[in-house]
């Protein structure tokens, strides 16, 4: 609507191109791939095994990938910019 791409852009064809096997294209489509891959990893086996530390490990997880999330959208609209 406004011509700015939105946090999510790229997040589905990141997910097509690791499913095929491109995981260099997948990272360079949405950088924050793999701390979501890890981040839902970790939630969906702390179901059925409990570690001891998930609170903490979970909170390092989804910083993380918020983070991924925010540094790759400020540079997508820096180069926008630029």
């Amino acid at each position: 609507m406004f011509g700015l791409e939105c946090p999510g852009c790229g997040i589905q064809r990141s997910v097509h191109l690791l499913f095929q096997g491109e995981f260099v294209s997948a990272f360079k489509m949405y950088p924050a791939i793999y701390p979501l891959v890890l981040l839902l990893f970790f939630l969906v086996t702390n179901l059925f095994i409990k570690f001891k530390y998930a609170n903490q490990i979970k909170m390092s997880l989804m910083l993380m990938t918020a983070g991924f999330i925010l540094i790759n959208y400020i540079l997508k609209l820096s180069t926008i910019f630029n």
